[in-house]
């Protein structure tokens, strides 16, 4: 009889986890997109429930407290806005962004790590200038040699990103799950279809 009362997330406690909201500055833009900028179902309710947010699409699921029933927000628009950040922390995730994901040697994806252009060993320093991509194959066959020595080209020269440039980099590798409501939210600049 207590089955009849619960629901589908009582018996199955980790459907929750599949609800995110995706979270939108002011200006109605992504925070972020790569990673997408996505709260749990549970921070997005709890942003609802202390006014810092606007709820502008919803999921069908509902969860209930004793006296309050509450559609899971899909999308929710801060109040605030929220200044993107300039600089551009110097990460292996950032250089792989920057680079595409693809060894700039050879252009391969794949399993990547990374490699210094002038190597370490000739006096090369670990910065966004020095520092690219590369393939295992790649990275091996370079060693600790010059571009020049190893007979190899770089498919473009190594720079710091500015901020804008990765987000609209990060915009070409969406998540494994994209809502059908968040799509007008992440897509407004593409073209449209005739």
């Amino acid at each position: 009889m207590d089955g009849d009362f619960r629901s589908e997330f009582v018996r199955e406690p980790g459907a929750l986890k599949h609800h995110p909201a995706l979270v939108l500055n002011a200006d109605y833009r992504p925070l972020s997109y790569y990673p997408l900028s996505l709260w749990p179902w549970q921070e997005a309710i709890k942003a609802a429930w202390l006014d810092r947010v606007v709820i502008v699409a919803e999921y069908d699921e509902v969860v209930r407290s004793p006296s309050t029933e509450i559609r899971i927000p899909s999308v929710v628009v801060l109040k605030d806005y929220v200044r993107p950040q300039k600089r551009v922390a110097f990460t292996r995730f950032n250089l792989f962004l920057r680079d595409e994901f693809r060894c700039q040697y050879c252009g391969s994806r794949g399993e990547l790590t990374f490699d210094h252009v002038v190597p370490r060993a000739a006096g090369g320093v670990t910065s966004w200038q020095n520092v690219v991509a590369a393939c295992s194959p790649c990275n091996l066959r370079k060693g600790s040699k010059s571009l020049r020595q190893a007979g190899m080209t770089l498919r473009k020269p190594p720079r710091q990103p500015q901020a804008e440039e990765l987000q609209n980099i990060g915009r070409k590798f969406p998540p494994n799950h994209l809502h059908a409501s968040w799509m007008d939210f992440l897509y407004w600049d593409a073209e449209l279809e005739a």
